[in-house]
């Protein structure tokens, strides 16, 4: 770290900069434990009555039988549902969605894109994202947002009956369900891939900076 002189002669460090605070840290690991259950429990769910001509290796599934994995399902709902709204709040009083989010644009993410693709992006400066990693982000919170309302919809199909007409009715809710899970897990494999590619801001998602 390079050191600053000050006018009476003193030399003092720079002030740390902080990429990810400590509430989006905290928050960050919370959903990713119960996005990590709650999708483990669901393929036990899903197992129990399947909608495709596959199931899930019970090697990856969570929760032993249905009865089990509803329990774990529900217990990671509650937690995702009140962090996710946490989530929410601070990122729009804080203004963060808006200053990380926003704008995006369809050439910028091609551009990102293409510079990505041909390893031309530059990573140098963490605290900002770029057109590609903007649109991830937006839409995975659109992805959270309905996957959970999907699901409220397939649990309580009676007492949220208007929610379940929303989605086509309870047979559909199904597939929306399904399809927002395989979204978000396409969407941990990428996130992942790219921590291990930079590794320093799996760090900073650690540590802060």
């Amino acid at each position: 770290m390079t050191s600053i002189s000050t006018s009476d002669g003193r030399t003092v460090s720079p002030p740390v900069k902080v990429i990810q605070p400590a509430w989006v840290r905290v928050i960050h690991w919370i959903n990713a434990v119960a996005m990590i259950i709650m999708i483990m429990s669901g393929w036990q769910i899903y197992n129990a009555s399947p909608l495709f001509d596959f199931t899930f290796s019970r090697s990856i599934t969570l929760g032993g039988w249905l009865a089990g994995a509803l329990l774990w399902h529900f217990a990671a709902m509650w937690l995702l549902m009140v962090n996710g709204l946490i989530y929410l709040v601070l990122g729009l009083a804080t203004g963060r969605f808006r200053r990380k989010l926003l704008p995006i644009t369809p050439m910028g993410v091609a551009a990102d894109a293409r510079a990505a693709l041909t390893g031309k992006l530059s990573h140098d400066d963490l605290s900002r994202y770029n057109q590609v990693q903007k649109l991830l982000y937006a839409g995975i919170i659109v992805v959270g947002i309905v996957v959970v309302l999907s699901g409220l919809s397939i649990w309580k199909p009676v007492q949220f009956q208007w929610l379940t007409a929303v989605f086509g009715g309870y047979d559909f809710a199904r597939y929306v369900h399904f399809a927002c899970m395989a979204l978000i897990v396409a969407f941990l494999i990428v996130h992942v891939a790219l921590a291990l590619l930079v590794p320093r801001s799996l760090r900073a998602m650690i540590i802060g900076r």
